[in-house]
């Protein structure tokens, strides 16, 4: 099967595990593509509504997939977020190439890019953590209803809706939550002097480019897998946002090499930069002979691949 090359790809708010995740589609998304790096930003296995009962051949096969990349070189980064926050306490666990954090900073091409979940701006979470899950268990409720709907809906020839994302758009108080979670992610951003800040967790993906008084930042959100089924893609140029569709898995060149950023450099959430600068087609087959070697710690550090 042929798979498009791509630098990077960030999903979020997959939700394995519960009657909402569209697992075979993001199975199939996965097998389509074959990124340097693949980042799991928050929310993979839903461990609030995770049930013996139910996880599904689908699901099982995702968790597979991620495994079968990381085999075959591509480094993979898992973000903790709040559905998953259970793994924080193994923060920095590196098993082979899947390594766990709560937060990164990437830096591609001299640009940074902040990333982490984003339940820390979410005050609910932390002020009323009990209705926290209550409003997880109904959200999940809401989504598998609108799923019977939407198979009664295709049906009829009619087009789908989404219930979920109705009562986000007419409901004024989701619509600020929504907004003061951006501007919050956005002014920090901005304020620590990054060129990106790439987030999860409100289920709504976008790339928007926001100037204040004090800078500029692009606004990164890779949506979910349960109403968008979106994903962020970098091929070595710039941040795009795909949207899951079957008969759409374009080619794209792109090729990179990864290096430690200098121990002395001050960042508010740690030293665990990876530097990604973009290489020539002719170039990187010439300096990366080997798909997957590290040089050794006295050396730049650099991530080869051919």
């Amino acid at each position: 099967m042929y798979r498009r090359k791509l630098c990077v790809a960030a999903i979020s708010d997959v939700h394995l595990g519960t009657y909402g995740c569209h697992a075979r589609e993001l199975h199939k998304y996965l097998k389509s593509i074959d990124p340097e790096m693949l980042i799991l930003n928050g929310d993979i296995i839903d461990m609030w509504e995770f049930r013996k009962r139910y996880f599904p051949t689908d699901h099982i096969k995702v968790i597979q997939q991620i495994f079968r990349m990381a085999a075959r070189g591509t480094k993979v980064y898992y973000i903790t977020g709040n559905h998953d926050d259970v793994l924080r306490r193994f923060s920095h666990l590196k098993l082979g190439p899947i390594q766990l954090k709560d937060k990164m900073v990437l830096q591609i091409n001299g640009q940074k890019t902040w990333i982490f979940h984003g339940d820390v701006f979410d005050m609910s979470i932390h002020v009323t953590p009990l209705l926290a899950r209550v409003g997880s268990r109904g959200y999940d409720w809401l989504i598998r209803i609108n799923r019977l709907t939407n198979q009664i809906l295709e049906r009829l020839n009619r087009p789908k809706v989404s219930l979920a994302g109705k009562i986000k758009h007419s409901v004024k108080r989701a619509v600020k939550f929504v907004q003061d979670f951006e501007q919050m992610a956005i002014d920090a951003a901005i304020e620590k002097g990054y060129d990106f800040v790439l987030c999860g967790h409100i289920h709504r993906p976008a790339i928007r480019t926001v100037s204040n008084a004090r800078g500029t930042v692009t606004y990164l959100n890779a949506g979910d897998w349960v109403e968008n089924l979106s994903a962020l893609e970098h091929n070595g140029q710039k941040w795009e946002l795909r949207h899951f569709d079957p008969t759409d898995f374009t080619y794209r060149k792109g090729r990179l090499g990864v290096e430690d950023a200098t121990d002395d450099e001050e960042l508010p959430i740690g030293s665990d930069v990876e530097a990604i600068e973009e290489l020539a087609m002719v170039h990187a087959l010439m300096t990366f002979p080997q798909r997957d070697t590290e040089k050794s710690p006295s050396s730049n550090g650099t991530l080869r691949r051919g």
